[in-house]
């Protein structure tokens, strides 16, 4: 049974990992990930896949929204440049694999700067629709530029590693699902860090941070840029997994999803990003089941992306009425009653 915290030094309060149980499972998750690809059928591969890329995303926008407070509904528009910048260095240049979505995460960076300036005059609500604004200005040039491929898109070709063609979920799960893990690890130091602390000052209140001298647009920007970086590279990763991006491929609905996906998990919390994704990714195909069991399922599949809308809006409201803090409390919450099992009161 836990009585007390028994921390002596900052570095032991500031570790990523505070006790050997969390190592232990660390341990048992990374053997559990690498086993998982030669016990699982293809369309589960296709759906850690998929996971993996919406967990890069909403990382980053838990970063921007999670950790400093800064409402967007712009990170489908920054997935969306790292998509098309992927896409057309594989045309054009033929660039490598990585070099292509570390570029794109740097192109999305620029975005994300440009779109996070209003940030020091506007917040909330406001700053919301002026992310909004961005992904219909991204959506209009990727349509209506030649070098996009306009409403046709462009293809992707299998990217290349070490001379072998990654044409597979199997194959790409090796690249994406490690790429993913590193950039958690990145967020979750992030926050050990002072400018990790300074967007948290932030988010609970920002003309105390700025009196405390902590200059506001520079750490909102870097927030901004941050999430813009994950949102590239995640759409990097997206166009190498679906192999074609089109200007219909990062609709708002998108960026609702991943917003959704935080909120359900819990904001602040690279746990609550984690749990709120995989979370929010299988209720589609939760969805998709039960139409199918109906009778005549397939009669009902037009109605899927409807309902499917109309389910995130209810989960939002009821996550945020029932559990504001997400999936991340009520798993805090099983995990101290088995701290103090059998002694609770």
């Amino acid at each position: 049974m836990r009585i007390g915290t028994y921390k002596e030094t900052y570095v032991a309060d500031a570790a990523l990992f505070d006790s050997r149980t969390q190592k232990v499972w660390v341990a048992v998750g990374a053997a559990l990930l690498v086993l998982f690809p030669f016990m699982a059928s293809e369309y589960w591969m296709y759906l850690a896949c998929l996971v993996s890329i919406n967990v890069a995303s909403a990382t980053g926008l838990n970063i921007l929204t999670g950790y400093t407070g800064l409402v967007s509904l712009g990170q489908a528009a920054f997935m969306g440049m790292g998509a098309y910048t992927v896409a057309i260095l594989e045309k054009y240049a033929g660039t490598p694999f990585l070099l292509n979505l570390l570029a794109g995460g740097l192109v999305a960076m620029l975005g994300g700067l440009i779109v996070g300036i209003p940030s020091l005059r506007v917040k909330g609500l406001y700053l919301a629709i002026a992310t909004i604004a961005a992904s219909f200005i991204t959506h209009f040039i990727f349509a209506n530029t030649s070098f996009t491929g306009g409403t046709s898109g462009l293809p992707v070709p299998p990217a290349q590693l070490a001379g072998v063609a990654l044409d597979t979920s199997f194959k790409l799960y090796w690249v994406i699902v490690p790429i993913t893990l590193l950039m958690l690890l990145g967020a979750a130091n992030l926050f050990r860090t002072r400018v990790g602390r300074a967007f948290i000052a932030i988010r609970d209140r920002d003309i105390s941070a700025e009196v405390l001298g902590i200059p506001l647009l520079k750490y909102k920007l870097m927030s901004f840029g941050l999430s813009s970086f994950y949102a590239g590279v995640a759409g990097g990763m997206w166009a190498y997994f679906f192999r074609v991006v089109t200007p219909e491929s990062f609709p708002l609905l998108m960026s609702i999803f991943f917003l959704a996906a935080i909120i359900v998990g819990g904001m602040g919390s690279i746990l609550g990003g984690i749990l709120g994704t995989v979370f929010m990714t299988m209720v589609p195909e939760v969805l998709k089941l039960i139409f199918e069991l109906l009778p005549g399922g397939n009669d009902y599949v037009v109605f899927l992306s409807p309902v499917r809308t109309i389910v995130f809006g209810l989960l939002i409201i009821a996550f945020l009425v029932f559990e504001p803090l997400g999936l991340a409390e009520m798993w805090r919450r099983i995990r101290r009653f088995f701290h103090l099992w059998p002694f609770r009161n």
